[in-house]
């Protein structure tokens, strides 16, 4: 399975002193202050936990059918034309 990861800039305003901080402790560690920042908002977040909700019974049903016909399914490389040709 071909995941594509994207990335998004995230610009952040520092007061100087704790770009002096950050800068410092980069430095003490040997990385890029990008990479400390990156660790510390990893670390932070690393034990969220993501919401999770039970199916409701149609759900569950439906998706029970949808599996069970799975082998009937039909590649569709046009969608307009496949709809235009039920008509």
């Amino acid at each position: 399975m071909n995941t594509i990861s994207s990335q998004i800039q995230l610009k952040i305003s520092l007061s100087e002193q704790l770009n002096d901080r950050l800068e410092s402790k980069a430095a003490r560690l040997g990385v890029p202050v990008t990479q400390l920042v990156k660790h510390l908002i990893l670390k932070e977040v690393e034990n969220e936990e993501y919401p999770t909700f039970i199916a409701s019974e149609r759900v569950e049903r439906n998706t029970k059918k949808a599996l069970e016909e799975y082998d009937k399914a039909v590649e569709v490389k046009d969608m307009h034309k496949f709809f235009e040709d039920l008509k």
